[in-house]
Order: structure tokens, then sequence, then C-alpha cells
């Protein structure tokens, strides 16, 4: 696992948990104002030498997509958290009730190039992609990635917050409500951040 940390000294932390094939480009837009910012991503390996998080006063973990499963097999790993927050994912990301249908995922992973990757990215948003580049990872390591995450299950954790996307055409919102009891519905798709101005916005 990789991370971008954005240490400005602020007594208030923000723990993502990236989605599959970002890194910290996508959520680069958002106005820290008031956090620090670790930015984990890269599930190709769940290996990661967390730096010092200890002289927090708050810390808040937000897992996106693929990332609300990894958080909850990092969730004792920093103390006490004040917020859990998930945004369009579940434990379960890969399932045929609860996430993505499993023939699809690997057929997703089957036909697995430039091409598909584009399609893929795109498909996040409900509307054309307010961005022409959506992270600065390689193919290869995003392939890795889509194959390593078919390996790895997620932890029951109870979460205090969770957004689902009305229009998600990546984990089916519907799938996505047959998992969880009193989401926050949200407009948009897979991507919710351009919706957002701040990290602010969604810890509150």
């Amino acid at each position: 696992m990789k991370y971008k940390f954005y240490n400005e000294n602020n007594e208030k932390l923000i723990i993502f948990f990236n989605g599959w094939g970002m890194d910290e480009f996508i959520i680069s837009h958002l106005d820290r104002s008031g956090f620090d910012l670790l930015v984990l991503y890269d599930y190709t390996d769940l290996d990661v030498d967390f730096p010092p998080l200890d002289n927090y006063q708050e810390k808040y973990i937000i897992g996106w997509s693929m990332g609300v499963m990894i958080s909850t097999l990092f969730y004792d790993c920093f103390g006490n958290i004040n917020k859990y927050i998930a945004i369009n994912g579940t434990p379960k990301p890969i399932d045929d009730k609860y996430g993505i249908p499993e023939r699809v995922y690997k057929l997703t992973l089957k036909s697995f190039n430039e091409n598909t990757c584009r399609k893929f990215m795109e498909k996040m948003f409900d509307t054309k992609p307010p961005i022409e580049k959506f992270s600065n990872r390689t193919l290869e390591s995003q392939k890795e990635e889509l194959e390593n995450l078919m390996g790895i299950e997620g932890k029951y954790i109870s979460f205090d917050k969770v957004f689902v996307s009305e229009n998600d055409n990546i984990i089916p919102t519907k799938n996505q409500l047959n998992y969880w009891r009193y989401p926050v519905i949200i407009k948009g798709g897979h991507c919710p951040f351009f919706k957002f101005e701040s990290w602010s916005k969604i810890v509150c």
C-alpha cells in the first residue's frame, strides 16, 4: 500500500482509503482547511508503515469504493476514531448481493487494457467526467491491484455515516442498499467528490 501525507500540523486528521486504481489526484481539488490528510491507495499489497499519527486530537476514517473494505482491515491501527464514514462501497465489494457481481468483476479483469480502463473510469460519473485524467498510476499497477483485491475479505465494522450515490454504475446502488440500513442518498455516480467543495462537507 502507498500513501500521500498532507501534514500541516492541524489537530484534526482525515485518513482516506481510496478506491481501486486511484492515487491522490482524484481528490486533490477538495479543500483541506482545518485537516491534515493521509491518502492511502494501491492495494496491490497491504504492507504499509504509517507515519506517526498519535498527536491528533480528532481522527476521521473515510473509505471510498474498494477502500471501504480495506479500511475495515486497519480500523484498529489508529486509536480512537471520531467518525467512520463509507462512500459508495461495502465491506463486501465483490459480491452478487452486496457489491460488484463476481462475474462482472472477473470479466473486467479478463478484458483489462488501456481502453477498458478508460471506459471504467468514465463510468464512475453519471455525466461527462469533469476531468480528463483520473490517476497517475500505471496500467500494470492497476491490473495487479485488481487481481489482488479478489483475494481480500473485509470485516464487519459499524460505520457512523454512509453515503450511497443514486446512480452508481460501478458498485450498483441497489446492492449497496442491500447492505446498509440507513445510508445518506446523494446525487451523482460512483465518484461523488466533485459534488463537494471540501473535506469538512463530507465529515460533518
